[in-house]
């Protein structure tokens, strides 16, 4: 299908545009770890109040809201970016803007796509649009890492049984997540008694037990159904080189787009770790989170906001492939909400610190952005 852009919203599009670019760089240096993003939502809801946004609320996982004709609407569209990045920084972040490009820890991932979203909220509120639903608006916090995308779940449970599509701008246009890689991630510590390394030799040592912990997790298949996957990303323990280590422990995490091989997968890590515990180790297992894959969907439904979302970044540029991802949108699809995420910037080195975007993208980025949420207007 085509989704025909409206005479007045292009040129919104072609008048903010650099105010998009400006509008980004000045977000991008402020830090925002995953569960502290304080600082990015108190801005967020700043800009949406400058634009006079009125209902607009800081919720209690650190989302900021704009809901817009949602009172005793029971059908309500969310349309959201996340605020937080990967990155641990609470100082401000460098930025960089040289040779056509955009430079900064967490710019494309997800800073630009969340302004991009709040450039076109302004658009709907200064054009006085009313949506045919009801509709969210959400600077959503918890997207990384060990953030359990708590911000989608917050909405997810403070609007259940009441959101009907849900709509992700994260990452590149240049590709559409269409399912949902579900994921079970972990600290792992083993304790022994340790000891000097001279007076005590011969007592256990907990990295060596880590370490062929780890290598016999390594030496595990994966199910073959679907993509499986999984990684120890990081270890640490012991107190000096010459002491036996008393504690050591890993995060390790596996991750699949199917149930059935998440479940596979847990069942061989917990009989990895009950092995060295019959070895007379003590191994502590603790949950750091837990992200679902799709549930029962009505795949109808769920095709049809696809392949819309497909044909309105189609108008822009190349068709985006079609695959699965870990993004805010594995809660709805868990609850059997249809959900679909894509970007609206391209660029490169997500999750490192040169991380870039590629500024000439923003203009058509922001075509897409204002072509999509516009579908939801009158």
């Amino acid at each position: 299908m085509k989704y025909p852009l409206c005479e007045k919203a292009a040129k919104f599009v072609e008048e903010n545009t650099q105010a998009f670019i400006d509008l980004t760089a000045e977000l991008a240096v402020i830090p925002a770890p995953s569960n502290h993003e304080e600082k990015r939502a108190e801005w967020c809801k700043k800009h949406f109040e400058s634009f006079g946004a009125t209902g607009v609320y800081i919720d209690q996982a650190l989302n900021v809201v704009w809901p817009v004709n949602c009172e005793g609407r029971n059908d309500i569209i969310v349309i959201m970016a996340h605020t937080d990045v990967v990155f641990p920084d609470t100082t401000p972040l460098p930025l960089k803007i040289e040779n056509g490009k955009m430079c900064a820890p967490g710019v494309g991932d997800d800073t630009a796509n969340l302004t991009g979203l709040l450039t076109v909220a302004r658009y709907v509120k200064q054009a006085g649009l009313t949506p045919k639903t009801g509709v969210l608006f959400v600077a959503n916090s918890g997207e990384e890492g060990l953030g359990n995308l708590k911000g989608s779940t917050q909405i997810m449970k403070d609007y259940a049984g009441r959101v009907k599509e849900f709509i992700s701008f994260d990452g590149y246009y240049n590709g559409v997540v269409n399912n949902a890689v579900g994921s079970q991630r972990y600290r792992v510590t083993v304790k022994t008694e340790g000891g000097h390394s001279y007076g005590a030799f011969g007592n256990r040592n907990a990295i060596y037990y880590l370490a062929k912990l780890i290598d016999t997790l390594y030496g595990m298949k994966v199910p073959s159904k679907a993509k499986t996957t999984f990684n120890v990303g990081m270890i640490e323990g012991g107190t000096s080189v010459n002491t036996i280590a008393q504690e050591a422990s890993m995060m390790y995490e596996f991750r699949s787009e199917d149930k059935e091989c998440l479940a596979i997968m847990e069942k061989m890590f917990l009989a990895c770790v009950e092995a060295y515990r019959n070895m007379g180790i003590t191994i502590d297992v603790e949950v750091l989170g837990v992200r679902p894959c799709k549930g029962d969907v009505d795949e109808t439904a769920l095709s049809a906001l696809i392949q819309k979302t497909v044909d309105i970044v189609s108008q822009y540029a190349d068709v985006p492939p079609l695959y699965a991802g870990s993004t805010d949108c594995n809660i709805p699809l868990s609850q059997g909400v249809p959900a679909v995420c894509t970007g609206i910037v391209l660029g490169g080195g997500a999750h490192t610190r040169e991380e870039w975007i590629e500024i000439s993208s923003m203009n058509t980025g922001l075509k897409i952005a204002m072509n999509y949420v516009l579908t939801y207007f009158n």
